[in-house]
């Protein structure tokens, strides 16, 4: 689905204009990137992080086809990462891709604070949705974007990958594998001209960091348990040095940039949007 370029750059400039006034920052706005009739695949795009990175690139004028399990729009293809036959088949149905993204990620639902709090066997889903899920997707798309000759391929990990997070430990390794296979593609595919990096949310208000703290709370005593708002009040200040919570539209920005000729020579890399949580010397 193709909006003209400057109708959507302005309708998404003038609705990020009236939430900035308001404090807060929802809206994408187009940066001119010269993306324009690019094709797109987000896999992840009903909702949050994955549905703000899909709007992101429609704002550059792109061609934007999503994959999720449930419908929530006419661009989005229903189905499941974990399913090879499925994503195959959603990649041949592109004449050409210039640029694919991988915003999918599950937690296990348990809390960590040891490990052992969980069995082994609630790692098997977890693995087998952000990692099989990602691998998956990179197979099928590899050669469409060799056939191209360039693109890129972008996946959303997490700063958990990058700290042996104990919270919820399938979900932390999970996206430390994939932070590794992202280097390993970027070496395989870079003579193609393909590039491929890593996008790391650090605090995001979404039902996944929801779940967490619903996870956490179940371990705690009656008079010890907080509200959502009042967790996450307490979590930001713990965990950002810059104490507020990230925007699922910070990531479009980056997701778009990251996709335009201005980032020709990033590539095999993890980028943090998480508010200092995580800083490599």
């Amino acid at each position: 689905m193709i909006f003209p370029r400057k109708i959507v750059r302005e309708f998404f400039c003038a609705l990020n204009t009236v939430f900035c006034m308001m404090g807060k920052t929802v809206a994408y706005c187009s940066m001119n990137l010269n993306l324009e009739g690019r094709s797109i695949a987000v896999f992840g795009a009903a909702r949050g992080i994955g549905r703000a990175i899909a709007d992101g690139f429609v704002a550059e004028g792109c061609t934007v086809r999503g994959f999720d399990r449930e419908k929530s729009a006419d661009f989005i293809t229903t189905g499941d990462v974990t399913s090879y036959e499925a994503v195959k088949a959603f990649a041949a149905g592109f004449q050409a891709v210039d640029h694919v993204v991988f915003c999918v990620g599950i937690g296990s639902g348990k809390f960590g604070f040891p490990f052992w709090n969980l069995e082994p066997s609630d790692w098997a889903r977890v693995l087998e949705v952000n990692l099989i899920g990602a691998v998956n997707v990179a197979h099928a798309f590899a050669p469409k974007l060799i056939e191209r000759g360039g693109g890129s391929i972008l996946f959303l990990v997490s700063v958990a990958g990058q700290m042996g997070s104990q919270t919820d430990p399938p979900y932390s390794a999970s996206k430390a594998a994939l932070i590794n296979f992202t280097q390993c593609a970027a070496k395989d595919l870079g003579p193609h001209n393909i590039r491929v990096n890593a996008l790391a949310p650090g605090m995001v208000k979404t039902e996944l960091n929801q779940s967490i703290w619903a996870a956490g709370q179940k371990k705690l005593p009656e008079s010890q348990r907080q509200s959502f708002d009042d967790w996450a009040a307490e979590k930001i200040k713990k965990v950002s040095h810059l104490g507020r919570w990230q925007m699922p539209d910070e990531y479009a920005a980056m997701a778009t940039f990251l996709a335009s000729d201005h980032a020709k020579n990033i590539t095999g890399q993890t980028i943090n949007i998480d508010g200092g949580q995580v800083m490599h010397s």
